[in-house]
């Protein structure tokens, strides 16, 4: 089933534009979301094929069928509450029977994870944003021998420097464990001219070794130091290193290019919604009502525009987290939406739809 169809058979409740044409934050090149709620045929609703949403390729039109639209709307998602706030200007198309749904009909404490929660979520990846760009990875991997510390005296010295300073190689070395301590190991050279005690060196491979290597130790020999692998911290530089260079691969170029173009080094865009959602939770937990038309456009666009410092923008957003969560404390909204009466209209509007449908 495409969108198409739903046009054609004339399925559809509910049409709007979404986004930011419907926040009032759009600017001359914004893309024209849709969003809205269609009813499956009865035929096929009471079969095997439930389609719970229909959506074109880049998903920025998206349709929701009723039953999964209620369901969304008792879980206060605010993409599907947004939908009955929408601006008259925004409303495409609007049947009779969507009027029944309201907003003030959903509203609850639930708001204060669905936005609240998820503007936070935001806000911490606008942080990790900020570390890529601010502290990109060379494309070279360290190796493991980049975290092996040598015992020098009372410190401690990288075993590169160690090694370059005794005119040692790391392949004339050989580690063993040292019993009750994880990750220290007993280092041992072979300084034979033949390298006869046939150490293994440090690690199997530099570039693509993930531990070090042990060899055996002819009995009676006596180590010349000690060799500590930070194990946590190579492991932590791993995952860091992996997640930057596919952050890189799977980025947005366009988006990038803004985020970058401005100078301040965060998500323009993504900070604009943090505050977007944190300022209309507050809204809720306050008013009991949903406003998706936002009166501070200016600010929103200055965010967008990259006329703040991150830090600031940052610090404004965690104290807007705080005013949210008071205003939940004290809220007098309901701890979440009525079900039973959500079904009932659920199951009113269905059959009120199919007899008129067909």
């Amino acid at each position: 089933m495409t969108i198409a169809d739903l046009r054609r058979q004339n399925l559809i409740l509910f049409e709007a534009i979404s986004g930011s044409r419907a926040y009032g934050t759009n600017l001359p090149h914004s893309d024209t979301d849709l969003k809205g709620v269609f009813v499956l045929p009865e035929g096929q609703f009471f079969g095997l094929d439930y389609v719970p949403q229909v959506a074109n390729e880049t998903n920025d039109e998206v349709f929701y069928e009723l039953r999964r639209f209620v369901e969304l709307l008792l879980k206060n998602n605010p993409t599907v509450l947004e939908l009955l706030g929408t601006p008259p200007d925004c409303v495409v198309y609007q049947h009779p029977l969507f009027g029944q749904f309201q907003a003030v009909d959903f509203l609850s404490r639930l708001c204060r994870q669905s936005f609240a929660e998820y503007a936070v979520a935001q806000i911490r990846k606008a942080k990790g944003l900020n570390k890529k760009i601010n502290h990109p990875e060379p494309p070279a991997r360290k190796s493991v021998l980049d975290f092996c510390y040598v015992t020098a005296g009372a410190g401690a010295q990288p075993v590169a420097t160690w090694l370059a300073r005794h005119g040692w190689e790391a392949a004339q070395c050989g580690l063993a464990n040292v019993p009750h301590l994880t990750d220290l190991y007993a280092l041992f050279v072979d300084d034979t001219p033949a390298r006869a005690y046939g150490y293994r060196g440090l690690v199997r491979d530099p570039e693509t070794s993930q531990d070090v290597l042990l060899s055996a130790v002819p009995k009676g020999e006596e180590p010349v130091a000690y060799l500590s692998f930070n194990r946590n911290g190579y492991s932590t530089y791993c995952r860091v290193f992996r997640e930057y260079w596919e952050w890189v691969d799977k980025r947005n170029a366009e988006r990038y290019q803004n985020t970058v173009q401005h100078g301040k080094n965060y998500d323009a865009k993504n900070m604009l919604h943090v505050f977007r959602l944190l300022q209309m939770a507050e809204e809720i937990a306050r008013t009991g009502q949903l406003h998706v038309r936002r009166p501070n456009r200016d600010f929103l666009l200055q965010i967008r525009r990259g006329e703040f410092e991150y830090q600031y923008l940052v610090a404004e957003a965690e104290t807007l987290v705080e005013r949210v969560e008071a205003a939940f404390a004290t809220s007098a909204l309901p701890e979440g939406p009525d079900k039973a009466a959500a079904e009932q209209l659920l199951r009113q509007v269905r059959q009120q739809f199919y007899a008129t449908f067909s």
